[in-house]
């Protein structure tokens, strides 16, 4: 699937310093696979597509690294995270009660506003899946979730989510592009919508599980078919 707008390109570069300018566009280059799991990040490579010296580049692997998007090994550098099977599921199994968590309290808490914008993003978001735009799909996918996260009003909870989710981004972004699954997570989104103007945290709460075991089962199921290899944009940026 073809995207019409990389998540590099809505980046607004005039309100960052030039090194979160950078991890910002690392960051979508890590989440969008152009950067293979477990690949090292060739700082004169990077440098050069990113437009920065080495200095601010560094500092934005140091955040990526923070985030978890990042492993920093001895004698190798810096590298893409790449998890294991096992990490997969224990990080999902996490994942879908923190986010089950999130849903049932934002259902309670979330304002009237917030959950305005949370819709506003989902209709959004349905005309990037419309236009079979991926990359601006997961962008307001992503926001959503995060939404629904702080939402929730509590920020030992959002703290825990942010850390946990950060290191599967890339694999969550995988996840749509079958086009059977994109609908589905389409569907299972809209559902949360309406449990969330219902203020149904119960619905929610369950909703939101099932639909992290489904993002599990699907990252399994192209690990074990040998179809995370990086999407061929390379390091463009």
């Amino acid at each position: 699937m073809q995207n019409a707008v990389n998540m590099a390109d809505i980046i607004d570069l005039s309100r960052a310093g030039l090194h979160e300018q950078a991890a910002g566009r690392l960051r979508t280059m890590l989440v969008e696979g152009r950067i293979a799991p477990g690949g090292k990040l060739n700082e004169r490579e990077l440098a050069e597509a990113l437009k920065v010296s080495r200095t601010p580049l560094r500092e934005a692997i140091k955040m990526l690294a923070s985030e978890g998007l990042v492993d920093l090994l001895p004698n190798r550098g810096a590298v893409a995270v790449k998890l294991a099977e096992a990490d997969v599921l224990h990080s999902f199994e996490l994942l879908a009660e923190l986010e089950a968590l999130s849903g049932e309290l934002a259902a309670a808490r979330i304002t009237d506003t917030a959950r305005d914008e949370l819709r506003a993003k989902h209709y959004e978001m349905m005309a990037c899946h419309a236009r079979r735009d991926l990359s601006g799909y997961y962008r307001l996918n992503a926001l959503i979730h995060a939404g629904i996260s702080a939402a929730a009003a509590n920020p030992v909870l959002d703290h825990t989510y942010r850390q946990v989710n950060a290191r599967v981004q890339s694999l969550r972004f995988r996840t749509n592009q079958n086009d059977a699954k994109w609908q589905r997570a389409m569907r299972e989104h809209g559902q949360m919508m309406d449990a969330l103007d219902a203020r149904d945290g119960a619905a929610l709460r369950g909703l939101l599980r099932t639909h992290l075991e489904h993002k599990r089962d699907t990252v399994l199921e192209l690990m074990r078919a040998g179809e995370l290899a990086p999407t061929p944009q390379g390091l463009q940026a």
